[in-house]
């Protein structure tokens, strides 16, 4: 068998307004060329889970970056941070994607890199990465994972998030990935359903997944919304996804449409 191993440390970005920001970076060893992922972390932070993830594509072959997003609120603790950035009404929206532009641009500045990245979030980081595959350059494959508030109507808009991302479908050109919940309220049924009709109406490149008995969060082997079966089938979904669109010689048109919107049952 092939020698396996993982590298994982805390590095440092230049991200929105030259800030230096921290970053968990995973990566397969080796001399690659090996593919970049950015991670978007959840509302919850910057946390232990998210670096598990990171660590887990890197375990699949993807060197994954998980900029600290709430590191401007200078608490002790991820959880702090996060109740700091709900209270002051959110992430703002310019100072994310510049974060997450600097993700992408660290990524591409690595001798082992392919030259393709793919991005993946969670809960409000699915929200940011709809956000960023329609308004970011450099981008070749998206994963939106139970993303709430992409359809957000205009009395839910603030100064920090004054533009639903849904209003930027039309500037999407990477191939786009979406994992949900049928018994979820944020993104409900219907949002999904409004987003997929945006998604047709400028003939984008998706696929969509909604698993039944699944709620918000499925992944979090560490809550109770935990659905192993949905869980499991979801991230095989993601390792073929990106697969696909990242290895060398794989698509990442958007434009070439495939399309499709599937339910799947979760045992109970």
């Amino acid at each position: 068998m092939a020698y396996q191993g993982l590298i994982a440390e805390t590095v440092n970005i230049n991200g929105h307004n030259g800030d230096q920001i921290d970053a968990y970076l995973a990566r397969p060893l080796g001399s690659g060329p090996v593919p970049g992922v950015v991670l978007i972390h959840h509302m919850p932070g910057w946390d232990d889970a998210s670096k598990a993830m990171a660590t887990k594509l890197a375990y699949h072959g993807y060197a994954t970056i998980s900029p600290n997003l709430h590191f401007r609120e200078g608490k002790a603790t991820p959880q702090e941070n996060s109740a700091s950035v709900a209270a002051a009404g959110g992430m703002p929206d310019d100072r994310t994607m510049a974060d997450v532009a600097a993700a992408i641009s660290y990524l591409r500045s690595l001798p082992y890199h392919n030259g393709k990245v793919g991005i993946i979030g969670f809960c409000s980081g699915g929200r940011q990465v709809y956000l960023a595959a329609g308004t970011l350059s450099g981008i070749n494959a998206a994963v939106d994972c139970w993303g709430g508030g992409v359809t957000a109507s205009a009395d839910q808009l603030t100064d920090r998030q004054p533009v639903a991302p849904i209003d930027f479908t039309s500037g999407i050109t990477c191939a786009l990935l979406g994992l949900f919940g049928q018994d979820d309220a944020r993104p409900s049924p219907a949002d999904v359903a409004k987003t997929e009709e945006e998604l047709k109406k400028h003939n984008k490149n998706y696929e969509f997944y909604m698993y039944e008995g699944a709620g918000h969060g499925f992944f979090a082997v560490d809550r109770p919304s935990y659905r192993q079966h949905a869980a499991v089938d979801g991230w095989e979904k993601v390792l073929a996804f990106y697969d696909k669109h990242l290895r060398d010689g794989g698509g990442s048109n958007g434009q070439q449409a495939g399309q499709t919107m599937e339910r799947i049952a979760v045992p109970a």
